[in-house]
């Protein structure tokens, strides 16, 4: 199972759902890292359950424990190892599913895949309860990148349909990115965000759920990082977000609205003042060529809606092979997009250190 990503810097997840624990293996740290541990178990706490109603009413502490890597929270040189605990589970609710396999989950190909050896419950390794190891380990990513002057922040950007305003793919400072981290919604434009919640609530109501899309910038990243064809920063990036569940796309800068453009108004100007290359436009979102021009990386990724939900669907029973009507029970999230906005800024700074390290060995 490739559960293990990243060249330089390697992070390893591992657990279940409801196993006794889910945790991280993180290679790679440079020694001598100072890593504020307060300040992950708040970013944690970002994406952790069971504080919101538009959110599962699993509750879970997400407190991590630190098995080895750090010394008096600074790093030692040797792996990284971290283990949180899950105390909140309930297995009974996914009983029906080891024959009956949810639409639009990972539960048929699983079952296919493994030859029915999965762990069902809560959707086992395929579940968004894997996203706190990955925020453990983007977390601290985080703090690694501020100190090369590097910020990363993301927020909602769309909930079913309804925008946020978007961050200025030009021109973008390191505070705005980090506007919306101390709001429980995390928008730009708070009515909007009333109206999104309201679009939850209701699809909640009828049994349903809603997707939507995450946008992230960091801003700071300095001119020549990455490579060239398959190991650009695009690339890099949108590996690692194709990584969170539930993510089904991936667009940097002005995205696929480039196709309806022309080149005069694509193309990103560049003015030399005072004595150094400045950009008219940041179109391309932080890089050409898989390299990083110096601007903003924004990038979105679009969420797909929760496929636990109550309404009744399609289904299969895998042991009768016949046709069966499914509602799932349980506890689920209404809309993932509201959790993921940490979880999209753990994954991009990732892939951002990751390759900050690399270009140091060019």
């Amino acid at each position: 199972m490739a559960s293990r990503i990243g060249k330089n810097i390697s992070v390893s997840i591992f657990g279940q759902s409801h196993s006794a624990g889910i945790g991280c293996v993180v290679e790679g740290i440079p020694a001598g890292k100072k890593i504020d541990l307060d300040e992950l178990q708040a970013f944690l706490s970002r994406r952790a359950p069971g504080g919101m109603p538009w959110s599962t009413p699993r509750k879970e502490a997400d407190l991590p424990e630190f098995l080895g890597g750090l010394v008096n929270g600074v790093t030692c040189g040797a792996p990284l190892a971290a283990l949180i605990r899950n105390t909140n589970t309930k297995s009974s609710d996914y009983d029906e599913l080891r024959r009956v396999p949810r639409p639009g989950h990972a539960d048929y190909v699983a079952n296919v895949k493994f030859h029915g050896a999965q762990d069902v419950s809560g959707g086992g390794h395929f579940s968004g309860r894997l996203t706190a190891p990955l925020c453990i380990a983007g977390g601290i990513a985080i703090q690694l990148l501020r100190d090369e002057g590097v910020e990363v922040g993301a927020h909602i950007a769309r909930i079913a349909g309804i925008a946020d305003d978007a961050f200025a793919l030009h021109g973008l400072s390191s505070t705005d990115v980090h506007v919306a981290h101390a709001k429980a919604f995390p928008v730009l434009n708070d009515a909007q965000g009333e109206r999104m919640i309201a679009a939850i609530a209701e699809a909640h109501e009828a049994g349903d759920s809603v997707g939507g899309i995450v946008e992230c910038a960091a801003t700071g990243m300095p001119v020549g990082v990455g490579e060239p064809m398959f190991d650009g920063v695009e690339n890099a990036v949108a590996r690692m977000l194709f990584g969170i569940p539930a993510v089904k796309g991936v667009e940097f800068g002005r995205g696929f609205d480039v196709a309806d453009m022309c080149g005069s108004e694509n193309n990103d100007g560049m003015r030399i003042v005072d004595g150094r290359v400045v950009f008219e436009s940041n179109n391309a979102g932080g890089a050409n060529g898989g390299i990083t021009t110096g601007e903003p990386v924004v990038v979105r990724c679009a969420f797909k809606p929760t496929p636990s939900i109550s309404r009744a669907q399609h289904s299969i029973d895998m042991q009768a092979g016949t046709n069966e009507g499914l509602s799932v029970h349980g506890r689920h999230d209404p809309c993932v997009v509201v959790r993921a906005v940490p979880v999209v800024e753990a994954a991009v700074a990732l892939a951002l250190y990751d390759l900050l390290l690399e270009s140091r060995m060019d």
